[in-house]
């Protein structure tokens, strides 16, 4: 199912799916809803190359709103979930390897924050290093 949770799903079918439907999930709807519901949603498109990268992972794994926030609050821009033209000017400012290493360090930050880091941190750091290495190899290769 590749990442997608059953309430993710029925949310893009606008319907309730069965558990039947998600195990027989095509890569075209899996596609359109990284894209659709989390990529477009946190305006990866309009990030520095590398910066879309971590900031779209954290939307999948945290949620858009949650993701956006974080990135807000790094380039000093009002926390409010949604990236608009004041959100886009603060992160233009920035040194992109600087702001991947930043917000990468914020999600290694708000995972120890969670009751569930026991169980599941180990993962998630190892997650965010990971995407961080490619990040960092991503924008690298702009240079």
């Amino acid at each position: 199912m590749k990442g997608v949770t059953l309430a993710t799903y029925s949310k893009y079918l606008g319907r309730q799916a069965t558990k039947d439907e998600l195990r027989n999930i095509s890569d075209a709807d899996i596609q359109q809803i990284y894209r659709s519901l989390y990529w477009d949603r946190a305006a990866c498109d309009q990030l520095f190359s590398g910066v879309d990268l971590v900031v779209f992972d954290m939307a999948v794994n945290a949620g858009p709103g949650r993701a956006v926030k974080l990135l807000q609050e790094i380039v000093g821009s009002t926390p409010d979930g949604g990236i608009g033209p004041q959100t886009l000017a603060a992160v233009a400012k920035q040194n992109p390897l600087s702001l991947i290493e930043q917000y990468s360090e914020a999600r290694r930050v708000f995972y120890k924050s969670l009751g569930a880091y026991v169980t599941f941190g180990k993962g998630w750091l190892r997650r965010v290093d990971e995407v961080e290495a490619e990040a960092i190899k991503m924008q690298g290769s702009k240079a």
